[in-house]
């Protein structure tokens, strides 16, 4: 798993996806309820990079549907609950189905879950999802304030990466609001932190956010820029 999460941030994604094949297999050989939610999200998001979105979709459909049958008893887990990542990529990709309204209420439940789990990677993850929801149906307002929690929780917990994201963020919607050179200035300095850490998969996006200055259509954005490396 951690050699999954490396490689999907710095490597091609061809790379990822055999890694992630790797964890499935050995899931599928334990049949542990909760090993198998993380090997479904491991490749539901390799796959949801590389631009098989009906893929994904089955894969993540598959994790929330053992979420929710609720035989996960183990305490496995990996750097956030299997549970808060595969409903937050359930989320986006609804989303991307034209389910807006049950994309929204499937964030809010990884953001509760989350919570609830005391589990504050996950709830990272969740709320950059969330923010990447705001961002697709360009409202500023519930961009920045998902950013600002994504900031103090990074901040209290030193979570780098999700902290320069946030800025990122938090730099668009200040700029799509009208505080252009301030939101600019913060969305460099998050890029920068960002390519510091050697993080790739979603640099082409979040450089076209400055680029742009504002979003161009939500739904070319999330089909294109989210497809980053291997095309470039």
């Amino acid at each position: 798993m951690g050699q999954w999460r490396y490689t999907m941030m710095t490597d091609k994604l061809t790379a990822t996806l055999q890694i992630a094949k790797r964890i499935y297999s050995l899931a599928q050989e334990q049949n542990e309820p909760a090993r198998m939610i993380g090997a479904y999200t491991v490749m539901a998001a390799t796959l949801y990079h590389l631009g098989d979105f009906e893929t994904a979709r089955q894969f993540w459909m598959r994790g929330v549907k053992v979420w929710r049958s609720g035989g996960v008893r183990s305490s496995f887990e990996e750097v956030d609950s299997q549970a808060v990542s595969c409903l937050s990529h359930e989320a986006l990709i609804e989303w991307h189905f034209g389910e807006i309204a049950s994309s929204r209420v499937t964030m809010a439940e990884a953001i509760s879950l989350a919570k609830e789990l005391n589990d504050m990677h996950g709830l990272a993850v969740a709320l950059f999802y969330a923010a990447a929801l705001g961002y697709f149906e360009l409202n500023p307002a519930v961009v920045e304030h998902l950013a600002s929690d994504l900031i103090e929780l990074s901040t209290r917990h030193n979570f780098a990466h999700w902290l320069a994201t946030g800025a990122i963020y938090r730099g668009w919607a200040r700029s799509a609001s009208g505080d252009t050179v301030a939101g600019i200035a913060e969305m460099e300095e998050g890029i920068g932190d960002y390519r510091a850490m050697g993080s790739m998969l979603f640099l082409p996006f979040f450089l076209a956010l400055v680029v742009c200055r504002i979003a161009p259509a939500p739904r070319r954005v999330s089909r294109g820029c989210w497809r980053q490396r291997d095309a470039n």
